[in-house]
């Protein structure tokens, strides 16, 4: 019953909306978008907290600062390139620039267009929140917060090594999410990204990988096990 009246009361509130003036219901529109985004950001920045200053330990604390840098993930990208030098064979250098190409999209769509699209100030370098942030790295990274690039980035690469290795990696790909989730998680725990950044650059990352993953896939097919042999 209470579901029933939920729902007939929005199906009344839209139904007036869309009978306003198009000045009054855009108007309209502007401020439910702007009470979305105020409790949005103040889940957002709750959560910020206690991940950052709550929900912390001594290890993590050691740990984070260097394990979502991307250098420290160096010796990775050259296992994984050797690995398809030596085993896809005239495949390799086609799959190798799929994935390059996957990551300029990512980090380009990401830190050159949105991030100076929507311009949020980092936590660390928001002047409300910025005394209350438990900062570990040496000084708060430059420019903005959304999305955040570290997310869409490993997102992006994570999806499209688990689309193209498929048939090699089985259920062992769901790993490079993983992975991918715990440098995100990362970035907000060492102070320099929201965790919405991190969910939204994870979303896109995902999207971006899925579709050049599916162009790689659709000219070549996925890699199959009986070309590593």
């Amino acid at each position: 019953m209470i579901f029933f009246f939920v729902k007939t009361g929005l199906r009344f509130t839209v139904l007036q909306i869309l009978s306003l003036p198009p000045m009054q219901s855009s108007i309209l529109l502007l401020s439910i978008f702007q009470r979305l985004w105020f409790w949005l950001d103040q889940w957002d920045t709750w959560l910020f907290l206690k991940i950052n200053t709550v929900w912390t330990n001594s290890f993590l604390d050691s740990v984070f600062p260097w394990y979502r840098e991307a250098n420290s993930w160096i010796p990775l990208y050259l296992f994984l390139i050797i690995f398809s030098l030596m085993n896809f064979k005239k495949r390799a250098l086609p799959w190798i620039l799929f994935v390059v190409i996957t990551l300029v999209l990512t980090d380009q769509i990401s830190s050159t267009l949105i991030k100076n699209w929507v311009a949020r100030p980092r936590p660390c370098r928001d002047p409300f929140l910025m005394n209350q942030v438990r900062l570990l790295l040496n000084n708060c990274s430059g420019g903005y917060s959304f999305t955040s690039s570290h997310a869409t980035n490993h997102f992006g690469f994570a999806m499209f090594i688990f689309m193209t290795m498929k048939p090699l990696l089985k259920k062992w790909g769901w790993l490079f999410f993983v992975w991918a989730a715990t440098i995100s998680y990362g970035q907000v725990y060492v102070g320099v990204h929201y965790p919405l950044d991190v969910i939204c650059g994870g979303l896109l990352g995902c999207g971006i990988g899925y579709l050049t993953a599916n162009l790689y896939n659709q000219k070549t097919g996925p890699l199959m096990i009986s070309e590593t042999a």
